[in-house]
């Protein structure tokens, strides 16, 4: 064995020793001990540079600044801005957060591209599961599964247990050996919006469940208009959103997916994808749909009474309370997408917290942001302050009053267990684009087999094409 290789060996010890005892303080240790000269890689999930985590001396990351790039603006941002100083003030390390609104989503994805090929990466990044991917083909992220699965610093069993299971699982990828890109600290999910007076009025209990149901009540609200709606105008049973995150939703409905299990093609022309299609393509033939023909027009149309459902974001919560109660005021609801599977199946999306690669100090510290964040109180509070949902089940029992004041999402909020995301995989923000257009061509008559082959062999090319 070298002689630096001993003297290693023996800095690690008197490394663990002072530990044990506690000493604290800052040593002379770290100095005096240089790493051996084959160090330990990123591919031993347990070594950050040439110390473990758990040996990772208490003192190399205490007072560290992180730069934290978000999008929330308004309101949202104001909480996080509290939630950061509340976690500065309080944290044991004397880690700083700084908060930095950053601007929209793909602001901050054009941002990190520049960072990632100049230099100066924030320590912490929002980010969809897709933009994740896309910095890790760059090879620009941590492994998040490093520091959950830390014996010291990671994530109990039972913590892990309190996620929703889809929610936890929505940032690990299959591309990139199992790579926890992300972090999730809140979600939305699809959502069916109905007018429960209109069906009332048309001898319904409640909003359906199969997808011959939302048929048959959309098609009977055509000859059977609200009564607390605009009289004399046109009603409607729904109105179409050609968005990628519908196709999604009704594909799910149906048992199906959208991609394949190690996520190395798109599965776009299936049996699934092909029903949902053809069943979409007729209700708008025979009239019993339409498409929005104005951003946001259906909620809009919603609240007037001229439409008996939407489907779309449960983010969208706070405004449909608003259009309802300046439009007809009625009673409303949300429920899951009608489905054929014995349970529903519900489309659960969001941007996580993604880590860059930085320091191995400034990593650790903020892992005990990111990591305190989603602890269920901190989770509660975001969820009230942004309409997100917590991604942890324990933050409902300091939820209650809100779930009191809003219903629809209590009821929004009863779904997650029975979620399923899209493809957590780099440029699936271009196969959006193409998952739209076909569908659009669709409802204009198109044939849906020929149309969905070949969307499938465009994503497919995409996919491959954003790995070279």
């Amino acid at each position: 064995m070298s002689t630096n290789r001993i003297l290693f060996s023996l800095c690690i010890l008197i490394i663990a020793l002072v530990l044990i005892f506690a000493l604290g303080g800052e040593t002379d240790v770290a100095r005096a001990c240089p790493p051996p000269a084959a160090t330990p890689t990123d591919a031993s999930p347990l070594f950050t540079n040439w110390l473990p985590l758990t040996l990772l001396p208490h003192w190399s990351y205490s007072g560290q600044q992180i730069p934290f790039w978000h999008p929330y603006s308004r309101a949202r941002e104001d909480a996080m801005m509290r939630m950061a100083n509340e976690f500065n003030t309080s944290n044991a390390w004397h880690v700083t957060i700084n908060a930095q609104y950053q601007g929209h989503y793909g602001e901050i994805y054009q941002k990190m591209l520049a960072a990632i090929a100049s230099g100066g990466l924030p320590g912490l990044v929002v980010a969809y599961q897709n933009q994740a991917a896309a910095y890790q083909l760059s090879n620009a992220l941590v492994d998040i599964n490093t520091y959950v699965n830390d014996p010291e610093w990671g994530l109990s069993q039972e913590a892990l247990d309190d996620y929703f299971p889809a929610i936890l699982q929505a940032d690990i990828s299959q591309q990139f050996g199992g790579m926890r890109m992300g972090f999730p600290t809140g979600r939305s999910i699809e959502v069916l919006y109905y007018n429960a007076d209109w069906l009332q009025e048309m001898g319904y209990d409640g909003p359906p469940t199969t997808w011959d149901q939302f048929r048959e009540m959309a098609c009977k609200a055509v000859q059977q208009p609200f009564s607390g709606g605009p009289a004399g105008e046109p009603s409607l049973g729904y109105e179409i959103s050609t968005d990628a995150s519908r196709f999604a939703s009704m594909v799910f409905s149906r048992g199906g997916d959208l991609i394949n299990a190690d996520m190395s093609a798109y599965t776009l022309n299936t049996s699934q994808s092909r029903a949902a299609m053809i069943f979409m393509q007729k209700l708008y033939q025979d009239g019993c749909a339409g498409m929005i023909t104005e951003k946001y027009g259906d909620q809009t149309d919603f609240g007037q009474g001229k439409l008996l459902f939407t489907i779309g974001s449960s983010s969208g919560l706070p405004y449909y309370k608003m259009v309802v109660a300046g439009g007809a005021d009625f009673a409303w609801s949300v429920a899951a997408l009608p489905h054929t599977t014995p349970d529903p199946v519900v489309n659960v999306y969001g941007a996580s917290v993604s880590m860059p690669k930085t320091t191995p100090d400034e990593q650790l510290a903020a892992w005990t942001f990111l990591k305190w964040f989603t602890q269920p109180e901190q989770q509660a509070a975001w969820a009230k302050a942004t309409n997100y949902f917590p991604v942890r089940r324990s933050a409902a029992q300091a939820m209650s009053d809100y779930f009191a004041q809003n219903p629809a999402y209590a009821a929004a909020f009863s779904f997650l267990p029975y979620g399923k995301s899209e493809p957590p995989v780099a440029c699936y923000d271009t196969v959006r684009m193409k998952i739209s257009t076909a569908y659009s061509s669709i409802l204009d008559g198109t044939d849906v087999t020929t149309t969905l082959a070949q969307l499938e062999t465009d994503a497919n090319a995409t996919l491959s094409n954003c790995h070279q």
